[in-house]
């Protein structure tokens, strides 16, 4: 099997999965872009790599190893260079020496969280031509130099190769930050401060009460769930941030969210939409689904939508998401349901009725 044209995305339903590989040399970059992408089903890592790649991998700064690949790999995947392999130990023997390298997820609270997409853009930028100044690679950014680089610690001069993974990612977030106010905020939900409307078996409500009070006393309320869709028909799913008070780390739909007191479902799924994924787009009302145990006590109004992505979502709100189609979606949830949310599993049971 090729592995550049091998679906990543099937491994979520058999996860935790470990990879191992003697790569090719002349495709092993793009091996170890398509395996470490995010979202990653991957547990662990094995490969033999040529010796240079190994070391490029595994590089610190201001080595004429460091560079872009590194960062980008980095930035989720600790790199461990195990040992070397002489040519000697293969059939027919390069004229090469190969590595061996362990690449194993980071923690998540190993280093902030930032935008993968951006922080590769920004990487990729400043290693473009890496003896020029890191101020005159990212001038189309049009970025506070002397305050980002007194927020890093380093001169106005500094290289992109000079600059730690950590000091990348502040850059990054120092980036995000100007461009979206406020999404870097990972404090915990404010659970005694938002207010929902009760309502009774008949969905009319009879009052208002904390989110601590209805999650706690399971008492009924109102939400929305949206799936958006690509137009290949894939269905855009997210991971609930860490930070979560309800099922985190759980895959869960699109967007998804509560209804303030006194707000109607359709301006409420609006701005879901717009506040986790950043982006508006039509909404279709697809189904109604009645308080239970399985929707967490809440009357749901399930929508659906259109849109290509890419998404700028919230760190307290979502860590990671991606399009699936709907069959490897059905596999993954068939063979590891714990990976979901209840919600979710409701919804996209309602989802799957609706399109017999």
């Amino acid at each position: 099997m090729d592995a550049l044209a091998y679906d990543t995305r099937q491994l979520f339903a058999r996860g935790p999965a470990k990879v191992l590989g003697n790569l090719p040399y002349y495709v092993s970059s793009q091996v170890l872009l398509r395996f470490t992408a995010d979202p990653s089903p991957v547990a662990r890592m094995v490969f033999t790599l040529q010796k240079e790649m190994a070391e490029r991998l595994s590089a610190g700064p201001s080595t004429k190893e460091y560079g872009a690949l590194t960062l980008i790999v980095g930035r989720r995947w600790k790199v461990e260079y195990v040992r070397t392999l002489p040519g000697s130990v293969f059939l027919p023997a390069p004229n090469v020496e190969s590595g061996v390298i362990v690449l194993s997820p980071r923690d998540p609270d190993e280093y902030p969280d930032c935008d993968g997409r951006l922080f590769n853009q920004l990487v990729k930028e400043g290693f473009s031509q890496r003896r020029k100044m890191l101020r005159k690679m990212l001038a189309s950014h049009h970025l506070d130099w002397p305050a980002l680089c007194a927020q890093l610690g380093v001169e106005e001069t500094v290289r992109g190769e000079a600059l730690s993974l950590g000091q990348w990612i502040d850059l990054t977030r120092f980036v995000e930050d100007a461009k979206h106010p406020g999404i870097l905020e990972t404090a915990a939900q404010d659970v005694h401060g938002e207010h929902f409307d009760v309502v009774d078996d008949e969905n009319q409500v009879t009052g208002q009460a904390s989110r601590h009070e209805v999650h706690t006393q399971r008492l009924k309320h109102r939400a929305i769930h949206i799936f958006v869709f690509n137009r290949k028909g894939e269905l855009f799913v997210q991971k609930r941030s860490r930070f979560k008070d309800a099922h985190p780390g759980r895959w869960d739909s699109s967007a998804a969210g509560h209804l303030n007191a006194g707000q109607d479902y359709e301006e409420a799924a609006a701005r879901e939409l717009q506040e986790e994924l950043g982006v508006e787009a039509p909404l279709e009302l697809i189904a109604e689904i009645p308080a239970s145990r399985a929707t967490g006590h809440e009357f749901v109004r399930l929508y659906k939508a259109e849109h290509p992505g890419p998404f700028t979502w919230p760190r307290a709100e979502i860590e990671t998401g991606g399009f699936f189609p709907i069959p490897m979606l059905k596999e993954w949830i068939a063979a590891r349901p714990g990976d979901f949310a209840n919600g979710f599993l409701e919804c996209f049971g309602r989802w799957q009725a609706a399109q017999s």
